[in-house]
């Protein structure tokens, strides 16, 4: 089955940096776009990086753009997020997400807080 498994979170200080990675099984993961999103509470889930396939060109969040970098590796299955110069209104889950033709699937999140 699709399964998505995010790791990589945890807690860091202001001005740090962490990175996230999401290991992927049970797809062709090549066909699908893979993003990651971030919820923190109280609020709406919002979309922090795309990645397409193939070509793997990206689309990032206003609040990330120059901060956050997404990449993928095709023959790993994986998608990773490094994040940098990290602010406490980072803090959040951040979930992976593969959308395919036939499928959308989440991961079940791993948390970020930026804190000091």
């Amino acid at each position: 089955q699709v399964q998505l498994v995010e790791s990589g979170g945890g807690l860091v200080q202001p001005g740090g940096s962490l990175r996230l990675s999401c290991a992927a099984s049970g797809f062709t993961f090549s066909s699908a776009v893979m993003s990651w999103y971030r919820q923190a509470p109280g609020k709406e889930r919002e979309l922090v990086a795309r990645i397409r396939t193939f070509g793997g060109s990206t689309d990032y969040g206003d609040s990330v753009k120059g901060r956050f970098t997404a990449s993928r590796d095709n023959a790993k299955n994986t998608v990773s997020l490094q994040m940098n110069s990290l602010k406490p209104e980072d803090t959040a889950v951040y979930y992976c997400n593969a959308a395919h033709f036939t499928f959308t699937a989440w991961g079940q999140g791993t948390q970020v807080t930026v804190s000091s």
